[in-house]
């Protein structure tokens, strides 16, 4: 409760200074950097003055420095960034023309290490992009079908268990552009409360009438789809011509798993069909890797609809649908995102395949295999050492997606910025990506990441213990324990968390540590 009031007054005084910083750039007093009218345009409806023009100019704006930072290497374990300096709070950015090396990496969503530049799949890029070049120039309905589009289609619907499937260049328009085609007026469609972006705007721009259910919670689901057999569509209450539920495998700013085999049931159970999104649970979940259907030992067929993307786990690009051979012969030619989009290029679809196959087992190796069971190994591990040292995570234990919560406003910036001052890239979220008062840090673990790397990232994390929010154990828990000087830690006989030449550095960091604090 303390917590939400503290962060509530944060933002209450963000937002005061935000407007008090408004009246003084009307009156020229401050520089203004915001995009705004004309002054002929005075008398027009405003285009930019809206809150979350505000929010971004006020808020967004102090924190900024922490997303869009840009790398110049692959994204894997380890990464190198552009250093980037700004004289104006962060309203513009200059490279200093330094490079950080060997940042480590948990951001991205390389979640079996797939995003190399070196190994079978880099060799088999590079040799089909002699081949084919780098593009194709038409869509797969006009000159831009080619052979490695139609075998990466057959491999994915054997890798998925269903009859067939379709593959797109974008994996946001996947569902944005697919949804429309599945659903329009006359039409309910169930959308958990959390689901991406894709999914809501696919939702809003097929016309159906959406309603939405609590994040993962049967009991809500089930309610809306009784209310919709018994009441039927408003006004006319006729029966809906469909009822298309909505969830995700992961939730990608939750680390949450769908609770699939209740879904499936209350779908069979209310004559609905089943939309899956597998972005982030395909590769990542299951003893095979194929996802969160492989990971519950369900039947594949008994989803209709199976979407997921290959810009996480195959380290390429696009994403794929996959399903009965009747609904995406319909999807080749009623999909806008089939009929107008240009086709994927031949070294991402060489991607896909080489990473498929590895993870298959096709590729006479058991690397795919072996990077599986890294990546749970990798998640358990990770999540475990967080729960140990006390910090509030969200999440099921073998997602490898993993918030840790902030909640505080001025948190968010200050601990993306000390953790890259210790070479770790983190990716911290706040509102409106998130509920306002629970900001967090959401870290991604791979199948590259090694146990050295994870507790070097957790490690520094005891020198913010004060900044980031702690789960209280109970009166004798275990957990238990005191957070002290790092030179105070030598001396009890354990190990300093950072090495000896960067200890002045980290106490100035983490002088909030000055004194040892009991969590009990």
């Amino acid at each position: 409760m303390l917590v939400a009031v503290l962060t509530y007054m944060g933002y209450g005084i963000l937002t005061i200074f935000g407007y008090l910083r408004d009246f003084l750039r009307a009156r020229k007093i401050e520089k203004c950097h915001i995009a705004r009218e004309r002054e002929e345009q005075k008398d027009f409806v405003p285009l930019y003055q809206d809150f979350e023009n505000f929010y971004t100019r006020n808020l967004y704006m102090r924190i900024r420095d922490n997303w869009n930072r840009p790398i110049c290497s692959v994204p894997a374990d380890k990464v190198d960034l552009v250093e980037r300096v700004s004289y104006d709070y962060n309203w513009t950015f200059s490279h200093t023309g330094r490079v950080v090396k060997d940042v480590i990496n948990m951001g991205s969503y390389n979640y079996l290490g797939f995003s190399e530049n070196k190994g079978s799949c880099a060799d088999a890029v590079a040799e089909v992009t002699l081949k084919y070049g780098a593009g194709v120039g038409s869509t797969r309905q006009e000159m831009g079908n080619l052979d490695g589009h139609e075998e990466l289609e057959k491999l994915v619907a054997r890798f998925l268990g269903v009859e067939s499937a379709m593959a797109f260049g974008m994996g946001f328009a996947t569902n944005s552009m697919n949804i429309p085609a599945l659903a329009g007026k006359g039409c309910l469609i169930l959308s958990d409360e959390l689901n991406h972006a894709s999914l809501v705007l696919g939702a809003r721009l097929s016309g159906s009438t959406i309603r939405v259910f609590k994040h993962n919670n049967m009991q809500s689901l089930e309610k809306l789809l009784r209310d919709a057999i018994v009441h039927g569509q408003p006004r006319t209450h006729r029966p809906w011509k469909k009822i298309l539920i909505l969830v995700e495998g992961i939730y990608s700013m939750e680390g949450s798993i769908i609770r699939l085999p209740e879904v499936i049931a209350l779908k069979k159970k209310y004559k609905a069909y089943l939309y899956l999104d597998e972005a982030h649970s395909i590769g990542a979940l299951g003893g095979r890797g194929r996802g969160v259907v492989d990971y519950f030992g369900l039947d594949p067929t008994d989803v209709d609809i199976m979407m997921g993307t290959f810009t996480k786990s195959f380290g390429a690009a696009g994403g794929y649908i996959g399903g009965k051979k009747e609904l995406i012969d319909y999807l080749r030619s009623h999909s806008h995102s089939a009929v107008y989009a240009t086709s994927m290029s031949p070294p991402v679809v060489e991607q896909i395949i080489t990473s498929m196959k590895c993870i298959m087992g096709e590729d006479g190796t058991t690397i795919g295999k072996k990077r599986i069971q890294q990546l749970a190994e990798n998640t358990v591990y990770f999540r475990r050492r967080l729960r140990e040292m006390g910090f509030i995570i969200y999440g099921n234990n073998d997602s490898p997606v993993v918030p840790l919560m902030v909640y505080m406003p001025a948190k968010i910036g200050a601990f993306g910025r000390e953790m890259l001052k210790r070479n770790i890239g983190v990716v911290v979220v706040g509102f409106p990506a998130t509920p306002i008062i629970e900001s967090r840090a959401r870290f991604c673990v791979s199948a590259a990441h090694t146990k050295e790397m994870l507790d070097q990232v957790t490690e520094y994390w005891m020198l913010f213990e004060p900044m980031l929010s702690k789960s209280v154990p109970r009166s004798g828990d275990s957990s238990t324990r005191l957070i002290c000087r790092p030179e105070e830690e030598e001396e009890r006989g354990g190990s300093s968390p950072r090495k000896a030449s960067h200890l002045q550095k980290d106490q100035k960091a983490a002088k909030s540590l000055t004194r040892c604090r009991a969590f009990t």
